[in-house]
């Protein structure tokens, strides 16, 4: 594991804080298709309410335009009946009377195209008056419009329940008034017929799709006229129906999405009751036309968006591969990077550390020992520099062997190394069993006092050395101490041989023993480096 100063760390923090750009270009690709896909149903579905919308007021027109046809009909042919019934009152039906009433409902009949019929009946249903060419024998009393009038005194317009004519055989919707006689009982009833059909050529010109309908119903749910045509269908109960029912929750006037009970259909129904008739028109058109032309558009936006979409997942794929690549290309980059930081640091500490201690090399020694002149000379603080042998290392190495020696070694080193103070001072592998301790800032008592320190500190390590005479590894050193002086040149060269100088002497001496500029006084005086 690299430690908090190892170059491997920034790489290892950068890596850590790296957003995964794969992710978050899948992300950004599957929200983009999400929104492009939401805002093509939106529109859509936005078209489609629109244009049921657009439809629903449409039909709701139509059919307000549908019954106002339809009362108009009615009402023309109320108006005629209203005429006839005046004469019929007014004039009886004597023989001249009858012949004149005959001779105006043939000419209403052709005049008036809404009218099939004009039927005057008596008291008992007996034909009386007809706009047909020759009187017709038969009674009428069974209809249900000839007992409605003859069991109700009202005067005003009845629509019976549409019945097949017993002159023509065609279906009709019967439109009849009450006639009474002068004492104001039931004299009979005066009836128009208008054809189911003429509804169909009145409606005709209505475009409800090809699946649309249109229908006239009686307000108790009779059927009178159904578009599309059926015969069949006239007459019958839809009381049941969704238009009825839709009546009966919403009032007169209404447009709702309903199924036909008939065919099963979904449709798009406006109804409308008639203001003072009871009938009820409604129209619809079928779902599947109002929205074919928008199920076709919505279809090719649809196609288009999933070509869109395809063409995006496409671009997306190539580009998170890409991405996924440059990821892989950069981890190996990563990696390569912090293999050659590593190895890197391996050699500047091959370059600058013993091989054998790991402490500082010669050439370390060399290069901070010129540096520290530099300094000292430029700032005028002391320097001082403490040249260390091991005693009897030869007979050391031939008693106990080289390994045995380079341990000795190694245990020196790391003696020197932890016994110093500061982080500025270096300790140095100088050569063979010599190193070397360089003490910036330190004057020659502090360097005298350190060199002490180390030696003392290796014996109490107590290495046996059978050799020696102390019975243990020792050192004999040398202290020497540069004073800094502005402008003079400094060579190391001769600053190491002074402290090499102190070294033999301590040797000279009986080893095991500092030597310092202090006690120089026999050797030759070198500038700057005495006291």
């Amino acid at each position: 594991m690299p430690n908090s100063q190892s170059p491997l760390t920034p790489i290892l923090r950068l890596t850590a804080e790296k957003r995964p750009a794969v992710t978050y270009a899948i992300w950004l690709l599957v929200l983009f298709g999400v929104l492009l896909v939401g805002a093509q149903a939106w529109s859509a579905w936005s078209a489609r309410q629109s244009r049921l919308a657009e439809h629903a007021a449409a039909t709701s027109n139509m059919a307000g335009a549908l019954a106002s046809q339809a009362e108009s009909t009615v009402r023309i042919v109320d108006t005629v009946l209203a005429g006839v019934v005046e004469r019929v009152e007014h004039d009886g039906m004597t023989p001249a009377a009858a012949d004149r009433l005959h001779s105006h409902v043939r000419n209403m009949v052709g005049e008036v195209r809404q009218l099939h019929g004009l039927f005057v009946y008596g008291a008992d249903g007996s034909w009386l008056v007809t706009s047909l060419e020759r009187p017709v024998a038969g009674n009428n009393a069974d209809r249900e419009y000839f007992q409605y009038h003859r069991n109700n005194p009202g005067r005003g317009v009845h629509i019976g329940k549409p019945v097949r004519s017993r002159s023509s055989g065609v279906w009709v919707l019967p439109v009849s008034r009450r006639v009474d006689r002068p004492d104001g009982s039931f004299g009979g009833v005066a009836l128009g017929t208008i054809r189911i059909a003429f509804f169909a050529d009145l409606y005709g010109s209505f475009d409800v799709g090809k699946d649309g309908v249109i229908f006239l119903a009686r307000d108790d749910g009779t059927l009178l006229y159904r578009r599309p045509f059926t015969d069949s269908l006239v007459g019958t109960d839809v009381r049941d129906g969704p238009v009825f029912q839709m009546v009966r929750r919403s009032g007169p006037v209404g447009t709702a999405m309903l199924r036909s009970k008939i065919d099963g259909v979904v449709r798009l129904y406006s109804y409308r009751h008639l203001d003072k008739l009871p009938l009820i028109v409604a129209t619809a058109q079928s779902k599947q036309d109002i929205l074919e032309e928008w199920q076709q558009s919505s279809l090719l936006m649809s196609g288009v968006t999933l070509l869109v979409v395809l063409l995006l997942v496409g671009v997306g794929t190539r580009l998170v591969r890409q991405i996924m690549i440059r990821d892989e290309l950069d981890a190996e980059l990563r990696i390569a990077k912090a293999d050659l930081q590593e190895r890197n640091r391996e050699l500047t500490v091959l370059a600058t550390n013993d091989g054998l201690t790991g402490i500082a090399n010669r050439r370390h020694f060399e290069d901070t020992l010129r540096l520290e002149l530099k300094r000292a000379r430029r700032t005028g603080v002391a320097l001082s520099l403490l040249l260390f042998d091991v005693d009897f290392f030869k007979k050391y190495n031939d008693r106990y062997g080289h390994v045995a020696g380079d341990d000795c070694l190694r245990q020196v080193a790391a003696t020197l190394q932890a016994k110093l103070a500061r982080p500025t001072d270096l300790a140095a592998r100088y050569g063979g069993e010599e190193f070397a301790v360089i003490l910036p800032a330190t004057g020659q008592v502090g360097a005298r006092y350190v060199a002490e320190r180390l030696r003392l500190a290796l014996m109490d390590l107590g290495i046996v050395h059978a050799d020696n005479p102390y019975g243990v590894a020792t050192l004999s050193g040398g202290a020497c101490t540069y004073h800094g002086t502005h402008g003079e040149e400094v060579d190391p060269d001769t600053f190491v041989r002074r402290a090499d100088a102190l070294l033999y002497r301590a040797k000279a001496n009986g080893r095991n023993r500092i030597c310092s500029d202090l006690d120089s006084s026999s050797l030759p005086a070198q500038p700057s480096l005495a006291i």
